[in-house]
């Protein structure tokens, strides 16, 4: 079986497009098409069906697509085995980081990789820490940094530093002041993560024992969006300090900590345990941990313990 068509057949499904996956491959959208073709020819059925924007699996592309990927996640280990018994680190790393850290660890981690370990690729994935959990119990991922809120339970996961918790929100919004509490969440309008969440969750649970009800205008799950709609004034949201520092350093908006009680997160690195980490993964990890650590130490330094 030729492990290029089917890199070919994942780009475009990924992509949607055959032209968007002609460019990332860096080849003629005919060549392309024809791969394609060449597949459908020798498994007897289509792969995609055209729309007004591109593509989208058939049934039988659905049916096979888990399939082929792991085929050439199988091909892939298999070559970095071959390399690093050769003493290269090679192959690719996925990272899952989350969205209030990605802006400076992702290309931290890419730098510090490229000077270790050039021939290693990183993948990253962002998100908030229960959809990194389901990426990790899947396997698709080598390992992440997480969230955690409250007293857990030892997971086995290195605990990378503490960060608190703040109100965010514009001028208008949120008067400059170095703390709120609780309870005054329940008088502004809030854009926060749609439940599940762990922060949602820990937000719910705490204004239920308080007897309060927090005024959720706006559900979103991305951190752009949340940011976006705090920068607009029409509501705040909640998030650690490092996730906006430069917007509150130039005076778009003001975070205010929340207290009594105060929601703190332990910031943790866990790995997967579907598989044992190769050499570059290794390296990887010890990368993210120096650098993660650093970042929250500058962050907030008297929360470290």
């Amino acid at each position: 079986m030729d492990l290029k068509k089917l890199e070919i057949f994942m780009l475009v499904a990924e992509l949607g497009s055959l032209s968007r996956a002609a460019k990332a491959a860096d080849m003629a959208k005919s060549l392309v098409s024809r791969n394609i073709a060449q597949l459908e020819q020798e498994w007897g059925d289509r792969l995609f069906q055209r729309t007004g924007r591109g593509v989208v699996l058939s049934d039988f592309g659905r049916f096979v697509h888990p399939e082929v990927r792991v085929l050439l996640d199988q091909a892939g280990r298999l070559q970095s085995a071959v390399k690093e018994a050769a003493g290269v680190p090679t192959g690719t790393v996925h990272v899952g980081v989350l969205p209030s850290m990605s802006r400076q660890l992702v290309t931290q981690l890419f730098e510090a990789m490229q000077k270790a370990a050039p021939a290693v690729r990183l993948h990253f994935i962002e998100g908030f820490s229960g959809h990194l959990d389901e990426q990790l119990l899947s396997g698709r991922l080598d390992f992440a940094v997480i969230n955690r809120y409250g007293p857990s339970p030892d997971r086995g996961e290195d605990v990378l530093g503490y960060a608190d918790t703040c109100l965010i929100g514009g001028k208008d919004r949120l008067p400059m002041q170095e703390v709120v509490t609780f309870q005054q969440l329940s008088d502004m309008p809030l854009v926060l993560p749609a439940a599940p969440n762990g922060l949602r969750s820990i937000l719910d649970q705490t204004s239920r024992q308080k007897g309060l009800t927090l005024n959720i205008a706006l559900e979103v799950d991305t951190l752009s969006a949340m940011k976006d709609v705090a920068l607009s004034g029409v509501a705040c949201t909640v998030l650690p300090l490092f996730a906006v520092s430069e917007e509150v350093a130039d005076g778009r908006l003001c975070a205010a900590q929340i207290v009594d009680p105060g929601i703190r997160r332990t910031i943790t690195l866990s790995i997967t345990k579907q598989r044992p980490l190769s050499s570059a993964a290794r390296i990887a990890v010890s990368k993210m941990r120096t650098l993660a650590t650093a970042m929250l130490s500058q962050a907030s330094p008297s929360m470290q313990e």
